[in-house]
């Protein structure tokens, strides 16, 4: 498959799936006879994989650190996981973040014609905050 069928299939720039092909991210890609870039089924799992691990906001620089400890084929399972589980964790915390700011919208709206200004006051907040309402 060349780099517009693949740029197309997963949305990604062809710009994109270069610099992360320099990069190491993916696997070189194999070229045919005619020079153009050949895209298997390996490198487009692999351009997966970094697209949704940089949709999960993970650093190139992580990204390089998890596809060498990969390529190194030794016992760095784990610390693969671990690079893996972190930024799960930094994308768990930041959903956290936005289903209490979700809930804090949603009590707006609720209660939006109960206010004159279309926000809590300061005493009002901390009293809910104290009832666990944004916090759910």
């Amino acid at each position: 498959m060349n780099i517009k069928e693949v740029s197309e299939r997963l949305d990604i720039p062809k710009e994109t799936l270069r610099y992360w092909e320099n990069s190491g991210l993916i696997p070189e890609v194999p070229r045919n006879a005619s020079g153009y870039r050949d895209y298997t089924e390996n490198e487009i799992k692999w351009a997966l994989f970094i697209k949704a691990m940089r949709n999960a906001g993970m650093s190139v620089e992580s990204l390089i650190d998890f596809v060498s400890l990969y390529r190194e084929h030794s016992d760095s399972r784990e610390a693969q996981k671990s690079l893996v589980k972190e930024q799960y964790d930094v994308l768990l915390a930041k959903r956290n973040e936005l289903d209490k700011t979700l809930n804090y919208l949603s009590y707006k709206l609720d209660h939006f014609e109960d206010h004159v200004m279309p926000f809590l006051d300061e005493e009002e907040y901390y009293e809910l905050k104290k009832k666990k309402m944004l916090d759910e």
